[in-house]
């Protein structure tokens, strides 16, 4: 009897079975492609050049599973990227946005799987606190140490509903309330990565309007990087190629 091909994430999601680490598949993209977003009318005209691609890198990650997973360094950029536009739509000064960009980048980088994982962001917001220098460079970013603190905190709570927040978390939210609210929402928009629909994007958990025309930018870079990867593409390649499609 012929060996039977493993099972798309989306059959093993919708059999409770999906594995600790997790990759995307063509059945479950050409799924995920085949259900996008209705269209708007308002995308503004975008140019690669002009938004921040901060690429986490593989050593940061708990494991090169994990780097090459769902939750990996492909999720990391496209979060990074739509932070960015995030941030330009709610005029954030330079300053905060290399911020947000960077807590982007590296917020799912001490995952130890591709499940809930509750304590991953306390975790990736310590990992920082401690490697804060290496990544900034690695980034080219700069970031005060004020901002930094402020990083940290975003990316402690970026995975916690509001009124899970700890005392001590609430107060930290409170200082810069903009940065864990547009991190929450830019990692809420790659969501379309997923293999059922009812867990992509609901924005009634959030705390700030996303702009239509987003959403389907959010799923094409998606498809378009992903589709990329399965190519053969690295993924810093996959997303450069995913911004080229979908800008001018």
């Amino acid at each position: 009897m012929p060996a039977q091909p493993p099972r798309s994430l989306r059959e093993l999601a919708a059999a409770r079975a999906l594995p600790d680490h997790q990759v995307m598949d063509a059945p479950t993209l050409d799924w995920i492609a085949g259900n996008p977003p209705p269209p708007t009318a308002d995308t503004p005209a975008l140019t690669t050049d002009e938004i921040l691609l901060l690429r986490p890198d593989a050593s940061w990650f708990t494991s090169r599973d994990q780097a090459d997973g769902l939750h990996g360094i492909s999720h990391g950029a496209r979060t990074c990227v739509l932070a960015f536009l995030l941030a330009r739509a709610y005029r954030l000064d330079r300053a905060h946005t290399a911020a947000l960009c960077t807590a982007a980048a590296v917020h799912d980088c001490r995952r130890h799987d591709d499940r809930a994982d509750p304590e991953h962001g306390q975790r990736a917001a310590t990992w920082f606190t401690e490697h804060a220098e290496m990544v900034l460079s690695a980034v080219g970013q700069e970031v005060s140490a004020e901002l930094r603190a402020d990083v940290a905190a975003a990316i402690a709570v970026h995975n916690r509903p509001y009124d899970a927040f700890a005392p001590g978390q609430r107060d930290a939210y409170q200082h810069a309330p903009h940065l864990t609210d547009l991190l929450k929402a830019a990692d809420c928009l790659d969501r379309y990565r997923l293999p059922l629909s009812r867990w992509w994007p609901n924005t009634t958990h959030l705390r700030l309007t996303i702009p239509a025309w987003l959403s389907p930018f959010a799923h094409g870079l998606v498809v378009h990087s992903e589709r990329a990867r399965l190519d053969g593409a690295s993924h810093h390649d996959a997303v450069t190629h995913a911004l080229t499609t979908l800008t001018r």
